[in-house]
């Protein structure tokens, strides 16, 4: 049965790929150019400059301690800059080569990692996850009562892969969250965005209401497939957990550990050569500090997400979370996915893989990320209707983290452009950014 929805899918992906223009032939950038003719692509100093003042009136305002600013407008990079503190007490100056934290921006990387084993034939996005992992739930739960207990009933369809990278699983979802709550008093947000904070700094980052001595990722989700779905696969939005379980079944499929197996076919074949989970203690430094934006002021947060980074221990790691890196980093990754599929001289997925990921909402019209939100295999996707700013294409898409980091891949206008803070409560900073991006990429 493997083979018939491998041979499926790959008939799909061509046959989306007959639907798009082709560009065989047509040579991509395996590399940015740092010195373009700016005149040359219709952007003049006052374009850049203006985008530089948006920038430092942020830091001046006291509206974030640093930022960063990454724009490539096809492979030619438009704009690179740093303004602010990486350490604001002891006023260290921010540079483009900083790591930030990036939380949910990993979630792509996972995403991208899993269609890796898609295309090599070991596993196919429509296959149950149960033939995979025969412990994942297939019960959702109908009622909590007020002991813990709880009923259940069969679900309409299983699980599929699909279903995890969309985040429409079903996993920890609704009525679930009372079922974890009747055993315990611990949040499932995150630390300092609501949940508790741990006693210690865990080794690496962990999503909340879980483990923070779990050793391995497979412990937690051991632990998660214990319990019932919110809803049928499919039928509603819940993000986050999804991706955690996308990542152990990477595990599982491929037989290697979930940090080596991306490492090996994601990060070191794109010269991502600062983008980790963990780091030598040394490489604490590099990592701007944490703040929040308080009554027009900055005040200093937990810098337990970047300390857990050096911890001795460095086995855990999340699909959802626990990435860290600089700006340029991800960009490498931004301009593959432009690319449809290579950068660095390295393929890491076909064209009609990332058009298959890219250009197909999964959700249901009506679902709990909002009206018109959409979301494919990875990434929102954007419309007529749901943009950040109207000059964005129809063919956009894109992600963020939750300290601020945000990103956008837009096919139609060659551009990739990135905008870096770490911030835990803060302004809407990132449209003022982008609107001034797609003004000085105008012609």
């Amino acid at each position: 049965m493997n083979i018939i929805r491998t041979f499926l899918f790959l008939l799909l992906v061509m046959a989306m790929g007959c639907n798009t223009p082709s560009k065989q032939g047509e040579q991509v950038p395996q590399s940015f150019n740092k010195n373009p003719d700016l005149a040359q692509m219709g952007i003049d100093h006052a374009q850049i400059e203006s985008i530089d003042s948006l920038l430092q009136s942020f830091v001046e305002q006291e509206k974030t301690s640093s930022v960063a600013g990454f724009v490539a407008k096809g492979g030619q990079l438009v704009y690179h800059k740093a303004f602010g503190w990486k350490d604001v007490e002891n006023k260290i100056p921010a540079t483009v080569d900083d790591y930030y934290v990036l939380f949910s921006q990993t979630k792509a990387i996972t995403t991208v990692a899993f269609m890796t084993l898609v295309e090599k034939g070991l596993v196919n996005i429509d296959d149950p996850v149960s033939e995979y992992f025969p412990e994942i739930p297939d019960q959702v739960v109908t009622k909590v009562n007020d002991d813990g207990t709880y009923e259940t009933r069969p679900v309409a369809s299983p699980m599929t892969f699909v279903h995890l990278m969309s985040h429409s699983s079903g996993l920890n979802a609704g009525l679930v969250g009372k079922i974890k709550q009747a055993g315990r008093k611990q949040s499932d947000a995150p630390a300092g965005f609501g949940g508790m904070m741990p006693t210690e700094t865990p080794a690496g980052q962990h999503s909340g209401g879980g483990n923070y001595q779990a050793k391995y990722l497979e412990e937690e989700m051991l632990a998660l497939a214990k319990y019932p779905l919110g809803f049928d696969p499919g039928t509603e939005w819940n993000y986050h957990i999804s991706t955690n379980m996308l990542a152990y079944l990477i595990e599982r499929i491929s037989g290697q550990s979930f940090r080596d197996y991306v490492k090996g076919n994601v990060l070191v074949p794109l010269g991502m050569k600062d983008t980790d989970w963990y780091y030598e203690a040394d490489k604490l430094s590099r990592f701007v500090k944490a703040y929040s934006a308080v009554d027009g002021h900055l005040e200093p947060t937990s810098n337990m997400y970047s300390e857990g980074t050096v911890s001795p221990q460095q086995t855990y790691c999340e699909g959802a979370i626990g990435l860290n890196g600089p700006i340029e980093d991800y960009a490498k990754f931004c301009q593959m996915l432009l690319n449809k599929g290579e950068f660095n001289g390295k393929r890491i997925l076909k064209p009609e893989t990332i058009e298959v990921m890219t250009t197909i909402n999964r959700l249901p019209e009506q679902n709990a990320g909002g009206k018109e939100f959409r979301f494919g295999l990875g990434f929102e996707l954007y419309n007529e209707l749901k943009k950040p700013v109207p000059a964005v294409s129809n063919t956009a898409y894109a992600w963020g983290g939750m300290f601020g980091t945000e990103y956008i891949i837009d096919p139609e206008n060659e551009l990739i452009a990135l905008f870096y803070i770490n911030m835990a409560r803060r302004d809407a900073l990132y449209p003022q950014y982008l609107g001034r991006v797609y003004q000085m990429i105008e012609k």
